[in-house]
């Protein structure tokens, strides 16, 4: 693998470098959702904030090297209500807050100061109303982000050698998160939530780089790094979801791996849940018909967009729009500053 030594070379360098302060925690906060009557933090306490400096590989190692504080104590307050907790062994904690009695949550995102000793960050919370039309579940690497995650050699260069800056966005998916996600005629909208195999550490990065590439807030329910994680992560938080939150999904991923065999045994065990899944057709030879069996294969996000607007998922001006037929195929949108 002449080809990966300099990543590799990185990595060792990154792990033997020293941090920015001995003693000093971090906090690893991604996106999450709520509800009205309550709400669920989830992250990780790190032994130490690293440096942020550096080319990307050695940023993107850092943060993937970075090492777990156990047994911490967590707490979290929003609008003067608050929740406990301890971290794990591998420094993860999830942490829920109830409304008072009488006064629920109010809609949108909310943010959530998380304090652990020595440290304090806030975390976003979109608290999802219960007029929402549906939660939209969406796979990353593929999906949304060029990655080439069926490529071991391709994905190890794309998780090292890129960062928000310069990865690049799967063009025209951002054009169809923003039709499936308009506001209604009642003023509610749909929620976004990505569930994806792209280790924690790097929750940061994937938030910088859908604001770059125009996507919609989401949530992110990420993969806890380690070779027993390889497989079996996606599962449990769809069922998670699917407990916490009584509206129906729109599932959206892509052919490279298991998202259609995913998400059919999902909308099998949960009938009535899925309203439509759409599957981006990433690989030359996606499989055979039954594999996408109750799903729509795309190849194009305009495809997808316009079957959504169809079916009453996506703001159908939103995707005129977006997908212009004397435009084409829809164009990747533009970068964000």
């Amino acid at each position: 693998m002449p080809a990966m030594r300099p990543i590799l070379a990185t990595l060792a360098i990154a792990l033997a470098a020293p941090t920015m302060g001995a003693d000093v925690p971090a906090l690893l906060l991604p996106p999450s959702l709520g509800r009205p009557d309550r709400v669920w933090i989830a992250g990780r306490v790190l032994e130490e904030e690293h440096r942020t400096s550096g080319p990307a590989a050695l940023r993107n190692a850092r943060q993937l090297g970075s090492s777990n504080l156990p047994r911490a104590p967590v707490h979290a307050s929003l609008l003067g209500r608050a929740g406990h907790g301890v971290s794990g062994h591998d420094g993860a904690f999830e942490i829920e807050i109830p409304a008072a009695p009488g006064e629920p949550f109010p809609a949108g995102e909310l943010r959530v100061t998380v304090v652990v000793p020595g440290a304090s960050a806030e975390a976003a919370v979109h608290v999802v109303p219960a007029e929402a039309p549906f939660l939209v579940v969406s796979d990353f690497d593929d999906t949304v982000a060029v990655t080439g995650v069926t490529r071991p050699r391709t994905l190890l260069a794309s998780t090292f050698l890129e960062d928000a800056d310069t990865q690049p966005a799967v063009p025209g998916m951002a054009d169809l998160y923003r039709c499936l996600l308009a506001p209604r005629p009642q003023g509610t909208a749909p929620v976004l939530a990505i569930v994806s195999g792209s280790p924690i550490q790097l929750a940061p990065r994937m938030v910088r780089f859908l604001a770059r590439n125009g996507f919609p807030p989401a949530a992110l329910y990420l993969r806890d790094l380690g070779p027993k994680t390889l497989s079996g992560y996606k599962p449990p938080v769809l069922e998670r979801l699917a407990a916490r939150f009584p509206q129906p999904f729109v599932l959206v991923g892509d052919s490279g791996e298991k998202d259609p065999e995913i998400y059919a045994a999902f909308a099998a065990a949960h009938p009535g849940r899925v309203l439509a899944t759409f599957i981006r057709r990433a690989t030359p030879h996606p499989g055979p018909p039954a594999r996408f069996a109750g799903a729509r294969l795309f190849g194009d996000p305009a495809q997808a967009g316009r079957e959504a607007a169809a079916r009453g998922l996506a703001d159908a001006a939103c995707v005129e729009v977006a997908f212009d037929a004397g435009a084409g195929s829809g164009a990747a949108s533009p970068p964000r500053p």
